[in-house]
């Protein structure tokens, strides 16, 4: 029997968001029509990574909610991450949380530099296990891309922060002194040792995310922010052992995987965000045009050498110059590019991913692992057990919200 004091938690299997087969009062009551259809749809099938296991194929995308004050997470993120936990997703993955102040994005964000932020950081992820979810934080260092301001501030504050609002100007860094766009800060260009200061953040962040219990940790390697920096001829100029070649570009990512798996438990899924192509056309500048998908392939493979499991496959955010084709699922050629050139490394889709149907297909064709959503989940909180209803499954549902159950017929019990 359920301690007292946590009766309200789940008990329950593998928690909300599970492929079921209902019971006979369920039945009875409308909550389905019948037994469900075996196997269940591959969206709603679990997914084993290391010594973790997905009761479903759903993540919540990290997403920057410009709602902390010096990195520490509040009652927001614990409402924000734990009503995905509670709705079914199988995987919550926290936000972009800086390994250092200056590594933020906006002062509004979250971060894991210091040891002060593991309690209420501990509190959200255990929430989420009395759900059954997996928990998972992504580690990011913002690079010359920091210092700006929250989106709802822009129209007051402008896009940068200056020190009058929070933000440190003369602390923004990068591979090179490279602006992003002409009124971006232009960063300092970082020398080895802070290169190695910085690498040496990312592992103590990922010390700090074990201590909190967190199931599994995503470099963010993306949207132009310092890891995706240093891979991109864009903004790395260098000439030195970060700089050139394709092997010296990869190299901070490579040693800084290196550098966390070795803290990160082996039972412990690591996951790295890319992205996959910058969308830059070729130019005299750019023979290439940038960071390219070729190049993505064979940084991936070089991932699963280092001790990755998972690619996160977005793309973008180097040159205002990009030119995104923007449509339904237009990044998941690159997961199953991945899935098809680097075997033994899963993949996840990611981008205008809004339907049950759709999400179902990219698993089904194999297309994908694991799909993350992210804008569909602030619109439909329930997407994840709505989903299961659309696609024939019978979920498990939280104790709580049970009454709320679409049924198959009106009935009094």
């Amino acid at each position: 029997m359920a301690d007292s004091s946590d009766f309200y938690q789940e008990q329950r299997g593998t928690g909300p968001g599970t492929a079921v087969q209902p019971t006979v009062s369920e039945i009875k009551q409308g909550f389905a029509a019948g037994p469900a259809a075996e196997p269940a749809p591959k969206l709603f099938q679990p997914l084993t990574i290391r010594g973790l296991t997905l009761k479903n194929r759903l993540a919540m995308s990290p997403m920057c909610m410009y709602s902390s004050h010096d990195g520490f997470a509040t009652d927001f993120h614990l409402v924000h991450a734990g009503q995905y936990a509670l709705r079914g997703v199988g995987l919550v993955v926290m936000e972009a949380s800086g390994v250092a102040p200056e590594g933020r994005i906006t002062p509004n964000c979250l971060g894991i530099w210091k040891d002060e932020h593991i309690p209420k950081l501990q509190q959200i992820v255990d929430f989420a296990h009395t759900n059954k979810a997996a928990i998972g934080i992504q580690l990011a260092h913002a690079g010359r891309k920091s210092s700006t301001t929250a989106p709802w501030l822009m129209k007051v504050q402008g896009v940068n922060a200056d020190e009058a609002h929070g933000g440190w100007p003369d602390d923004v860094v990068g591979p090179s002194p490279v602006r992003f766009s002409e009124g971006s800060w232009t960063p300092k260009e970082l020398s080895i040792d802070q290169i190695q200061r910085i690498q040496a953040q990312f592992v103590a962040a990922a010390e700090r995310a074990l201590k909190a219990g967190f199931d599994l940790i995503e470099l963010h390697g993306a949207h132009g922010y310092l890891i995706h920096e240093f891979l991109s001829p864009i903004s790395n100029t260098r000439t030195d052992q970060y700089g050139g070649s394709f092997d010296n570009r990869i190299r901070f990512l490579v040693e800084t995987v290196r550098a966390v798996r070795k803290v990160w438990p082996e039972e412990k899924p690591l996951f790295v965000r890319l992205s996959m192509t910058d969308w830059v056309s070729p130019s005299d500048e750019i023979p290439t045009g940038g960071w390219t998908e070729e190049e993505s392939i064979a940084l991936s493979k070089a991932l699963l050498d280092a001790g990755v499991d998972l690619i996160d496959c977005s793309t973008s955010g180097s040159s205002p110059k990009q030119q995104i084709p923007l449509s339904p699922g237009y990044q998941v050629p690159f997961a199953t590019a991945v899935k098809q050139e680097v075997p033994g490394m899963l993949s996840g889709a990611v981008g205008l991913i809004s339907n049950a149907q759709q999400a179902n297909a990219i698993v089904e064709k194999n297309e994908a692992d694991l799909v993350f959503v992210g804008r569909v989940l602030l619109r439909e909180p329930n997407f994840a057990l709505d989903a299961a209803n659309q696609l024939g499954a019978f979920s498990q549902y939280p104790h709580q919200y049970e009454r709320g159950r679409k049924k198959t017929k009106l009935t009094f019990v």
